[in-house]
C-alpha cells in the first residue's frame, strides 16, 4: 500500500509540475516551446529521483562520515555543486538573483516555522524582516557598528520583537491573529516611514558598509553570494534538526490538533511563543543581509506584498517541507526575471499558475500529507 502511494505521488510530481510550468510559459513562448518544457521536466523528475536511489545505495569510503550525512541528504550536497559554482560560470545578474533567492530562503523558511510547523496565519512577517534590516542600518550609520558586531544585535532585537508581538496576539486564533499580524506589518511600515528624525523616513538610510572580513570589505558578488550561500546552509541545517526534536514535534501537534496537545501536556501558549521568537530570528538575519547587499533600507521594501510573497514561497513549495519551500522561493524569485520580457503580464502568468496549483495540487509542489515528516 505504502509503495502504491509513493507511485502515486511521484507520477503526480511527473505530469503536475512540468503541466504548471509549461503553462506559465505558454502565452509567451508558444505552444512548441511549452511542450519542450514539459518533456524535458517531465523526464527530469523521475531520473532525479533514480539518480537519489542510485546514490542512497553508494556506500561511503568513509564510514564515520555517514553520521554527518544521512543517505536521505546525500543528494542535497550534490545540488550544491551547481550552487557553489553559479558565481564562477553565471553573469553577474544571475548571481544577483541568486543572492536575493538566498535571503527569501532564510525568510520562507522562517515563516515555515509559524505557518507550516505550528499552523499560525502570519500576514505580517515582513515587518520582522524590517526590523533586521533597519536595525543593522541604524546600528551602522549611526553608531558605527559593524556587520559581524552588529548582526547579533539585529537579530536578538527582532526576536524579542516577535516574541514581544506574539504574547497579546496569541490569544487569538485563526482569521484574528492573522489580521493582528497584518495590522502589526503595517504599523511598523509607517512607523518607519513617519519617524523622518530617527529612519530618516520615506528617504531611506544610505551608506550602509558591506561586511568586512579581515579587513577585507565583502563587496564583490560573488563574494557575498557565498556570505548568503552559508547562512542558507546553516538555516536548512537548523531546520531539519529542530523539525526531528521535542520543540518541532510540539509545534506539529499543535498545528495538527492544539486541544489535544495541550491534553497530552504541551504548553501550547509558550510553543506557540517559541515558534513566533524562532520565524522572526531567521527574517531578522535576513533583512540584515538585505541591508548589508543593498546599502540602502527604505519603506518601500517592506510592504505587505512582501508578506504575501513570502507566504507564496511556503504555500507553492507546501506547507512544512523544507525542500519544498526552498523550491518554492527559488520559483517566486527567477520565475519573474525570467518573465522580465514581458513585464506587464508575468504577474499574470504567475496568478494564473499559482490558481491552476491551487486546483491541481493544495498542498503544494512537495508537500503532502507526511511532508513535515519526509522532507
Amino acid at each position: 500500500m505504502t509503495i502504491l502511494k509513493g507511485k502515486r505521488s511521484l507520477l503526480m510530481m511527473t505530469l503536475v509540475i512540468p503541466l504548471w510550468l509549461s503553462f506559465l510559459f505558454l502565452p509567451f513562448k508558444g505552444i512548441r516551446a511549452a511542450g519542450i518544457l514539459f518533456v524535458v521536466m517531465a523526464a527530469a523528475i523521475p531520473l532525479s529521483k533514480l539518480a537519489a536511489d542510485l546514490i542512497g545505495r553508494i556506500r561511503s569510503p568513509f564510514p564515520d562520515l555517514r553520521r554527518f550525512v544521512p543517505e536521505g541528504a546525500r543528494l542535497n550536497f550534490l545540488l550544491l555543486i551547481p550552487a557553489l559554482l553559479i558565481p564562477l560560470f553565471g553573469q553577474d545578474y544571475i548571481t544577483d538573483v541568486a543572492i536575493l533567492s538566498g535571503i527569501y530562503i532564510i525568510l520562507a523558511l522562517g515563516l515555515n516555522v509559524v505557518v507550516g510547523f505550528t499552523g499560525l496565519l502570519n500576514l505580517g512577517f515582513v515587518a520582522f524582516y524590517a526590523i533586521g534590516a533597519y536595525c543593522y542600518a541604524l546600528l551602522n550609520t549611526k553608531a558605527g557598528i559593524g556587520f559581524w558586531s552588529a548582526m547579533p544585535l539585529s537579530v536578538v532585537l527582532t526576536t524579542a520583537a516577535g516574541f514581544l508581538l506574539a504574547v497579546p496576539a496569541l490569544r487569538l486564533k485563526g482569521d484574528y491573529l492573522a489580521l493582528v499580524t497584518l495590522g502589526f506589518g503595517e504599523i511598523v511600515r509607517l512607523v518607519l516611514n513617519n519617524w523622518d528624525t530617527f529612519t530618516n523616513g520615506p528617504n531611506g538610510i544610505s551608506g550602509i558598509a558591506p561586511p568586512f572580513l579581515a579587513g577585507t570589505p565583502i563587496g564583490r558578488l560573488s563574494w557575498f553570494y557565498y556570505l548568503v550561500l552559508i547562512f542558507v546552509i546553516i538555516n536548512a541545517f537548523v531546520m531539519k534538526r529542530v523539525r526531528s526534536s521535542k520543540t518541532g514535534r510540539a509545534w506539529m501537534a499543535i498545528r495538527e490538533d492544539e486541544i489535544a496537545a495541550s491534553a497530552m501536556g504541551i504548553n501550547t501558549l509558550m510553543y506557540k511563543l517559541y515558534a513566533c521568537a524562532f520565524g522572526a530570528f531567521w527574517a531578522g538575519l535576513a533583512g540584515t543581509l538585505f541591508a548589508a547587499k543593498m546599502r540602502f533600507v527604505s519603506p518601500e521594501s517592506f510592504t505587505f506584498m512582501e508578506s504575501v510573497f513570502i507566504l507564496c514561497m511556503v504555500i507553492i513549495g507546501g506547507i512544512g517541507s523544507i525542500g519544498g519551500v526552498v523550491v518554492g522561493a527559488l520559483v517566486l524569485v527567477f520565475l519573474p526575471e525570467v518573465l522580465r520580457e514581458v513585464q506587464m503580464y508575468r504577474m499574470l502568468a504567475l496568478g494564473c499558475g499559482l490558481v491552476f496549483l491551487m486546483v491541481f495540487r493544495p498542498q503544494g509542489l512537495f508537500g503532502g500529507r507526511n511532508a513535515s515528516s519526509s522532507r
